[in-house]
């Protein structure tokens, strides 16, 4: 899996490890221990972070959600349109 913050160039530092440790499910308190900042300070950092606005986007390959493993298996293999 991998985390795409588009509008990221408008973040600080700190803004984008909060944005993608929160988006990746952590909570405020495991962030702030993780990152050595008060649990306030990371709602802070988090808020000003959205403020800004960014959009997240998870970026998940195929084979991850096994659409193409294998030819016998893949449910597209044969939908292609023939005139």
């Amino acid at each position: 899996m991998k985390i795409e913050i588009r509008g990221a160039e408008r973040l600080s530092f700190r803004e984008k490890q909060v944005v993608t440790l929160k988006e990746s499910g952590y909570t405020a308190k495991a962030i702030a221990k993780s990152l050595a900042l008060a649990e306030s300070t990371v709602a802070t950092l988090y808020n000003r972070a959205r403020a800004k606005g960014y959009e997240t986007v998870i970026v998940i390959p195929g084979a991850a959600l096994r659409l193409f493993e294998a030819e016998e298996d893949n449910i597209f293999a044969d939908n292609t349109d023939e005139d």
